[in-house]
């Protein structure tokens, strides 16, 4: 991944205070600034995701299948019902 050079405008006080953190954290304030952005960038991707999962869980209902014989036959019997139920019959 390449670099870019930029300029922002940012405010006073909360500069020196990165500044400051990235003495502490004994990191580049470049470095620093890409792991806040990132861990920003990644909390909106997993609020989204939550979102979207809260979403279909309301919209998905389904109701166990109770097992009855043996696991072959009852994958069996629910390709069997599958296949009725999209030839229509």
């Amino acid at each position: 991944m390449g670099k870019i050079k930029t300029s922002i405008y940012i405010d006073d006080e909360l500069w020196w205070e990165l500044k400051k953190d990235a003495a502490e954290e004994k990191k580049d304030l470049s470095k620093l600034l890409e792991e806040i952005i990132s861990e920003g960038l990644l909390l909106d991707i997993e609020s989204a995701l939550e979102k979207m999962l809260e979403k279909f869980e309301k919209k998905i209902e389904f109701e166990p299948v109770p097992a009855r014989g043996s696991i072959s036959e009852l994958v069996r019997r629910m390709r069997d019902e599958r296949e009725d139920s999209l030839l229509g019959q």
